[in-house]
């Protein structure tokens, strides 16, 4: 499908640089019908119907905060989260012998040799830049941590040996050296704050270079209550990777390589989706990467069901793609002309998602990673 059916406007200046105040008051843009949210159905992943609101009619979105969720999210519905930590991954260091600064950014751990012990050495696969060419032997300091370049890996990265000069463990020196890397459209300097507000307050599974924003507005508080209201909050895991910046510069998304990233979804997950349909509750995914990892792991046999699973996953999502398992999708918004927004048009119909992009730029909403959400239906049969 070409990409430019996946463009529109931005002005610059609603691009976040910051987070909300507080997590939840964020805003939320909810594409609406006139009708009350009862009176049309909500047709569920495997083939069943639950009352909800619907957007098949075109009609001005309606505004609410992140903290309105509980209202908005139909009790006992399933809540998937993704439960990935980001990375400390940008680390300042210097040159060994001529103190000259490089900069290395790690993308993905790698198996370490057979007798290495994992206390004392890392093997990863980075990106890095410095005055002169990084070469095999190059050592850049930080601190304790110890960066040996080894050779190149695919796709212009670098393999790399983490350790440390004081015998110390080698993952404690890595966290304590690095920063939590900012988007690129972010064009400030990392402040603290950012240290606790880009990872979600469920983060637990380190790997990911980038945060799955749609996370970062829920608080403990809003899980609860969603939770009071018998709704089963679960987690999987996925991995944001380096891929998730990478522009699309083909015309046509069939020609984009997509990238990889790891994901994990568990019995715990599989089971809490299998009550929801047994009950005809929907599944909601907060965030696209929740989405990418439950549709890499449907059951092929039973619709709308998953599989425990784990693994890489290059799932490619964009309309025509007929969605198996998530019903209700919380999303950031996201860049023109991307894989993200490609994926969230197949999810709610593209007309209806960029009539609501629309509508969030006249209303000033703002976008991106520290940006406000949308809650959407998931339409069947829509282009």
């Amino acid at each position: 499908m070409r990409v430019d059916r996946f463009d529109y406007t931005l002005p610059i200046e609603l691009i976040a640089q910051t987070p909300a105040p507080q997590r939840e008051q964020a805003r939320l843009l909810v594409p609406s019908v006139g009708a009350s949210p009862t009176s049309q159905s909500l047709a569920l992943a495997d083939g069943s119907k639950y009352p909800s609101r619907s957007l098949a009619a075109a009609a001005e979105p309606t505004g609410h905060f992140v903290a309105d969720l509980p209202s908005l999210i139909a009790p006992r519905s399933v809540v998937v989260l993704n439960d990935t930590r980001v990375l400390a991954a940008r680390i300042l260091g210097s040159k060994e012998g001529t103190g000259g600064k490089a900069e290395v950014f790690l993308v993905r751990r790698l198996g370490n040799d057979a007798g290495e012990s994992a206390a004392t050495f890392e093997r990863w696969s980075v990106l890095g830049r410095a005055s002169k060419a990084l070469r095999r032997g190059t050592r850049i300091l930080k601190d304790s941590l110890v960066i040996e370049f080894e050779g190149e890996a695919k796709g212009g990265l670098f393999e790399v040996r983490l350790s440390t000069r004081d015998g110390s463990p080698v993952d404690e020196a890595r966290r304590k050296a690095g920063q939590v890397p900012l988007p690129p459209y972010i064009r400030r300097h990392l402040d603290a704050e950012d240290a606790s507000r880009y990872q979600t307050v469920f983060a637990r599974t380190e790997g990911a270079v980038a945060a799955p924003t749609a996370g970062l507005h829920l608080t403990r508080a809003l899980i609860s209550q969603l939770e009071s209201r018998g709704c089963e909050v679960v987690t999987c895991t996925l991995h944001v990777g380096l891929g998730t910046f990478q522009p699309v510069t083909v015309s046509d998304l069939d020609d984009h390589p997509m990238h990889s990233e790891s994901f994990v979804v568990s019995q715990t997950v599989a089971d809490a989706i299998a009550r929801a349909r047994e009950r005809g509750s929907p599944v909601v995914a907060v965030g696209t990467t929740v989405v990418r990892a439950l549709e890499s792991a449907q059951d092929p046999s039973r619709a709308g069901h998953v599989l425990p699973s784990s693994g890489e996953t290059r799932i490619l999502i964009q309309p025509g793609y007929q969605f198996s398992i998530v019903d209700r999708l919380v999303t950031n918004f996201h860049l023109p002309k991307s894989t993200l927004l490609a994926l969230v048009c197949a999810f709610a119909g593209t007309e209806q998602v960029l009539a609501a992009y629309a509508a969030a730029v006249k209303e000033r909403y703002r976008f991106f990673s520290y940006g406000d959400a949308m809650l959407l239906d998931r339409l069947r049969g829509t282009v």
